[in-house]
């Protein structure tokens, strides 16, 4: 799993007369193109770092298709095979008759592709979050493996209580690198004016596209159990998700403990493409 500190802002090359032929395109697709790779990988690849050097920003469109096939000097059906692989990544978003959009996070998106504990009859709710507690911490074994930063590296331990219907359900352990968010305080992310999420891609150029998660039964030990009000040893569910931002790249470590009594975890999977 890369590091995190592969989420540098890049740099394009100088553009160069490119050559004439099949592969006539433009300057960064040759100075950076494997050649097995479709064409339309490589314009993707290409798209990818624009958004994540900030050329291209959240919440705004990005070029027309016909502006960004003269850029790359591909065809219109090249760019929109690339298009549809980052829409159905969530990473851009297509508007009818507005345009294609970077995607934004905000409560919208959180419920729709990040939160997924909902009541038993299928209704779904925001939850209520309050911090609990915030601290700088050295990285553990299990939290260096899973960010893939060293043992001992600084880090930030953030402790969530989300409650859907005025009863706390989930408790959030959540683990960040310092290095990643630097001069992060506990007033800043606690005034948070929208998602988590929300606040690393506004204040520190840091985007989720995607999770991955794994979900088992634990027991609920003493403090977990006061938390969530019920007794100690009952059945939780634990789901550990590690938030991925562009190239695979880890940058949050969560460790969620729900009480299922009338919640269960659901997830779509077609609906993110």
């Amino acid at each position: 799993m890369p590091s995190p500190k592969s989420i540098s802002k890049r740099t394009s090359t100088s553009p160069k007369p490119a050559a004439e032929g099949p592969n006539d395109a433009h300057p960064q697709l040759a100075a950076g193109a494997a050649l097995d790779v479709p064409l339309y990988k490589e314009v993707k690849r290409l798209m990818i770092e624009a958004v994540s050097r900030g050329e291209w920003v959240p919440g705004k469109a990005i070029p027309a298709e016909w502006a960004l096939a003269e850029r790359y000097r591909v065809a219109v059906g090249t760019i929109r095979k690339a298009v549809d692989e980052l829409v159905a990544e969530n990473i851009l978003i297509r508007q009818q008759g507005r345009g294609t959009f970077v995607a934004a996070h905000n409560r919208e998106r959180l419920m729709f592709h990040f939160f997924h504990i909902e009541r038993r009859d299928g209704a779904k709710q925001q939850p209520d979050v309050r911090l609990q507690s915030f601290r700088g911490a050295k990285a553990d074994a299990d939290e260096a493996i899973q960010l893939g930063i060293a043992i001992g590296d600084p880090v930030y331990r953030i402790c969530n209580v989300l409650s859907l219907a005025d009863e706390p359900i989930i408790v959030d352990t959540i683990t960040i690198p310092q290095s990643l968010f630097p001069k992060l305080t506990q007033a800043r992310f606690r005034d948070r004016p929208n998602t988590i999420y929300h606040l690393y891609q506004t204040a520190f150029g840091i985007t989720v596209v995607r999770s991955a998660e794994r979900l088992r039964g634990v027991l609920a030990d003493a403090s977990t159990a006061a938390t969530l009000r019920v007794n100690v040893g009952a059945p939780l569910l634990e789901i550990r998700r590690v938030a991925l931002s562009f190239d695979n790249a880890p940058v949050e470590y969560r460790r969620s403990l729900i009480n299922t009594a009338d919640y269960e975890y659901f997830s779509d999977l077609a609906k993110s493409g």
